[in-house]
């Protein structure tokens, strides 16, 4: 931990003019991942090496194009924060030897899908916090393997419908809760944000500056054609998320949770559910009474627990 003071701000209007991610992505319309990750970038500035880790995102610098003021490096999926380890020794040996000043140090940012955060890259992430390699890394939870049909995955909410599950039942299980599987190793930091709430995402990142060591983000990125929305909905159904609970904000400090933004009142799960096409089996053509008291009952279940809403 450093003694710089952290940069908070309490408004949108704060966010910093500067674009560090251009428009004219080939993302979908609409996605939720690439605003959080202009946030994200806002935040971070231009002085950064992005390793990705194969998923939707690859497909953001395509050659000769590159939205980023940054650098960028590919990686299979389940390898990024091995490769961001690799980056990070190279920037240190540099850095100890004299051939890099402190001032052109770079900021090491493994960038990922769901596909590889919860599943595939699970073990070479885990074994990253171990060592407590000095790095970011920003997950966007659109709930699915999204850039290969929207499959299913370790993120996949209960009764949400893919590509791999069952026609008109969805996922016969809960969403993994990856928050406190790497909350489990008592990294230095590790938050929950969304495209929704920009100020809260901000804020966190900045925090998170402080900090030497392992800096984990999972953000939830509504996904258009996957989710069954219209683009213009993403961001609504975002806030949706928050506001019936679905998507805590929260942030843990070396293993200790603090909820940043506690509704006063949530809404019912359904209201988020009936916006999108992933879950419409639920209410046609027969209503999934049982499903959709289940649904309810996981989210309440998580609140209660944590003693915030009764």
């Amino acid at each position: 931990m450093n003694d710089k003071e952290p940069e908070q701000i309490k408004s949108i209007k704060q966010l910093p003019r500067e674009e560090v991610l251009f428009p004219g992505t080939p993302a979908c319309a609409g996605c939720g991942g690439i605003l959080t990750l202009r946030y994200c970038m806002k935040a971070l500035g231009t002085k950064v090496v992005i390793v990705n880790a194969a998923g939707c995102f690859t497909l953001l610098p395509i050659y000769p194009y590159n939205p980023f003021q940054s650098s960028w490096l590919y990686t299979a999926m389940a390898c990024a924060p091995a490769a961001a380890q690799g980056v990070r020794d190279a920037l240190d040996t540099l850095l100890e030897t004299g051939r890099l000043k402190p001032e052109e140090d770079l900021k090491v940012v493994v960038l990922t899908g769901d596909g590889a955060a919860y599943d595939i890259g699970l073990a070479s992430t885990s074994g990253a916090i171990y060592r407590n390699l000095d790095f970011y890394y920003i997950c966007y939870d659109n709930e699915a393997y999204g850039n290969t049909g929207f499959q299913w995955s370790g993120a996949t909410p209960f009764a949400s419908s893919t590509g791999t599950t069952p026609f008109g039942v969805g996922a016969r299980k809960p969403k993994k809760d990856l928050f406190a599987i790497w909350n489990s190793h008592k990294p230095p930091y590790l938050a929950t944000i969304s495209p929704s709430h920009p100020v809260d995402l901000f804020n966190k990142l900045k925090k998170a500056e402080q900090y030497s060591g392992p800096k984990l983000f999972i953000a939830l990125s509504p996904c258009p054609p996957g989710w069954g929305i219209e683009p213009c909905r993403a961001i609504k159904l975002a806030k949706l998320a928050v506001d019936t609970g679905v998507w805590p904000l929260k942030e843990a400090v070396y293993g200790e949770v603090t909820h940043t933004i506690v509704p006063p009142k949530l809404k019912p799960v359904e209201e988020y559910l009936k916006e999108q096409g992933r879950f419409a089996h639920l209410f046609k053509p027969v209503r999934q009474e049982e499903t959709l008291k289940r649904v309810q009952e996981i989210v309440d279940e998580y609140w209660k627990r944590h003693q915030l809403l009764l």
